[in-house]
């Protein structure tokens, strides 16, 4: 973990402190109607303990949280497992290059440990090479599929 940076599950109090880095996160992926209301419904049911996933918080040596990650308990039907699916991380811009997103990831291994769970996964934009950057140091089994979306 980084020096001073310590991870853990979101709960109830802390929640509306989240709320800022999801709309950032959001705003970050050129999202042009980020609403704090949907995002406190939407985002409400990962609080711990959650049966659908889980919001882990990086909070720096002051208690200001840096970054979070939002993960998705998610399944395999070829392996036929449960896996967990880190759908977002963020680290706020000033606290990037200091090991906040290395430590929510290694948290979020943590966490599939903890359930059981073979693996953790996650995409982000090709054009985020950023965060391709720390993904690579971590891993060299990037997956070769392609992810689609068809609107409803």
């Amino acid at each position: 973990m980084a020096e001073g940076i310590d991870v853990s599950a979101v709960h109830e109090e802390e929640f509306e402190a989240l709320l800022p880095l999801i709309a950032a996160y959001q705003r970050f992926y050129e999202v042009d109607d980020v609403d704090t209301d949907r995002n406190r419904a939407f985002f409400h049911r990962f609080l711990a303990p959650s049966e659908v996933g889980e919001l882990l918080a990086a909070r720096d040596a002051g208690g200001r949280v840096r970054g979070y990650a939002c993960l998705y308990w998610h399944f395999s039907s070829t392996r036929a497992v449960e896996t967990v699916l880190m759908n977002d991380l963020f680290v706020v811009p000033e606290a990037r290059g200091q090991g906040v997103g290395r430590a929510l990831i290694e948290a979020s291994a943590a966490v599939a440990r903890r359930r059981g769970a073979p693996w953790v996964e996650w995409s982000t934009a090709p054009d985020n090479h950023t965060a391709q950057r720390l993904y690579d140091s971590l891993t060299d089994e990037k997956t070769t599929w392609l992810s689609y979306e068809l609107d409803a």
